[in-house]
């Protein structure tokens, strides 16, 4: 069994987050799972997420560790925009006009590639679950293991990995 060194938990969980993006296009053009602002959000962060953490594994030591720790950020972002999509914007009939939807707008990402980043529903209309877990219990989950990878990254040792 290969070492899990930081770099190949770096390359790993980048995929992951790359891949998670596929299973939501999945679950939107073949399961009709529309995205709501939130869901599209954190489709950005995972992809954003997915190329920072393949950067940082073809980095040395000190630099792999400052860009471990601003991706960092973004896995912090996603997990706090998946708690809010959860326990408020799911809970409410409109979720126009929030944050992610200046976000998303912004980007420019809906316009550029609506087939992905287009917001299609309501936070409520939205709210679907997979196994019995909220899609974005699901996404909070994934923010989380790659947050600690980062971490871990960003407090390793200058030692070689």
């Amino acid at each position: 069994m290969p070492r899990l060194t930081p770099r190949l938990l770096l390359t790993l969980i980048s995929l992951a987050c790359a891949g998670s993006v596929g299973l939501a296009l999945v679950a939107q053009h073949r399961y009709g799972m529309e995205p709501c602002p939130w869901c599209i959000l954190q489709r950005i962060l995972f992809v954003l997420l997915a190329v920072l953490g393949l950067l940082a594994a073809a980095l040395p030591g000190l630099a792999r560790r400052v860009l471990a720790g601003v991706a960092l950020l973004g896995a912090l972002g996603g997990m706090a925009g998946a708690l809010w999509q959860h326990f408020v914007a799911a809970q409410s009939s409109s979720c126009a006009l929030t944050l992610a939807d200046r976000i998303i707008t912004a980007t420019g990402l809906d316009v550029r590639w609506p087939e992905a980043f287009e917001v299609r529903a309501s936070c409520a209309d939205a709210a679907v679950s997979v196994l019995g877990v909220p899609f974005e219990l699901w996404s909070l989950a994934l923010f989380a293991l790659t947050g600690v990878i980062l971490l871990a990254n960003v407090l390793a040792s200058g030692r070689r990995a």
